[in-house]
């Protein structure tokens, strides 16, 4: 029997390591320079696991789902 969500080690246990990830994804899905990328907030929603990174660039803005067990992105959504 595998253990619930709850007994998991979570991949991505710090807010550095899920910023990290989205700025990942942002630059390399949309072309952006890491460094002209900047966080305009975090959120972890402990119920369900997820991280949320609302991150700017240029004259875009983007917030980035993750799961910070399977250490991965579950959805990116311009805004």
């Amino acid at each position: 029997m595998a253990p619930g969500i709850g007994l998991m080690k979570r991949r991505l246990e710090k807010e550095s390591d899920a910023v990290s990830l989205a700025v990942s994804h942002i630059a390399k899905g949309e072309g952006a320079e890491p460094a002209s990328i900047r966080v305009l907030e975090t959120k972890y929603h402990a119920d369900s696991g997820d991280w949320y990174v609302a991150l700017g660039w240029a004259d875009r803005r983007a917030v980035v789902r993750m799961d910070s067990v399977l250490a991965r992105v579950i959805e990116s959504k311009e805004v």
